[in-house]
């Protein structure tokens, strides 16, 4: 299957997801999840339509995005990617990701909000964020606890360059998809509670959550981004 095909199967499951939700497609939008596929590939997502890029390590992302850069110069401005760091992001990590990446999906603790308001400042942008909540409480996921989020909200209120916009998650593996909805209800359940609480300066808008084996589910909850990778890019041994 092409990409531009895995692409229109996409866009049919999405309009589909939506409409069992009573939702407007044009509320949710996708995250080609590029980490395993070369620059080529990735230049074929942006063909067919895929101008949201993910990346999880600035070292695997860094020739994509400086290729890239170059051909979607001045001249095509609003024509290129735009860029999402989806991966966990180390503190001393910050300074290269801010103002390459216009989303990062991974705050989830103050000393990281420090070092992107500290780079934000020198460069004079702002960073859109998402909090990453552990929601399912695994070991294996990055996040914080649900409990911490209203201390952390308190807290990047001393960091005016970084922006919280939504909160992001990871929910398990699941062999049947119907089994990570609860993940994804309390996601949209805690971002309404920190709005209704008024946590965060201003409310929060999105949640990113849902990835290839679940988006539809995600997407019935209320996501406003989902992440995919192999439904959508697929992996290089697959390319047609």
């Amino acid at each position: 299957m092409s990409l531009q095909e895995r692409k229109a199967e996409v866009d049919r499951r999405i309009a589909e997801a939506c409409r069992r939700a009573g939702r407007d497609p044009r509320e949710v939008g996708v995250i080609a999840v590029t980490k395993y596929v070369s620059l080529e590939r990735t230049r074929e997502a942006l063909a067919a339509g895929c101008r949201q890029l993910g990346e999880n390590r600035w070292q695997d992302a860094r020739a994509k995005w400086e290729a890239l850069a170059e051909e979607y110069g001045a001249e095509r401005a609003g024509t290129g990617p735009e860029w999402h760091f989806i991966g966990s992001l180390q503190t001393n990590k910050a300074k290269d990701v801010v103002g390459k990446f216009t989303y990062i999906h991974s705050l989830d603790r103050l000393s990281l909000a420090e070092a992107i308001d500290r780079k934000a400042a020198s460069l004079g942008i702002e960073v859109p964020c998402f909090i990453q909540v552990n929601v399912s409480g695994e070991a294996s996921k990055h996040g914080l606890e649900p409990a911490g989020l209203e201390e952390l909200a308190r807290g990047l209120r001393d960091y005016p360059r970084v922006r919280p916009i939504g909160l992001m998650t990871m929910a398990p593996h699941e062999e049947e998809p119907e089994a990570t909805r609860p993940v994804f209800r309390r996601l949209r359940e805690l971002r309404d509670e920190a709005n209704a609480r008024e946590w965060f300066m201003e409310p929060l808008a999105e949640l990113s959550m849902g990835m290839s084996n679940d988006f539809e589910i995600a997407i019935e909850e209320g996501a406003t981004r989902v992440r995919l990778g192999t439904v959508l890019v697929g992996h290089e041994e697959e390319r047609v």
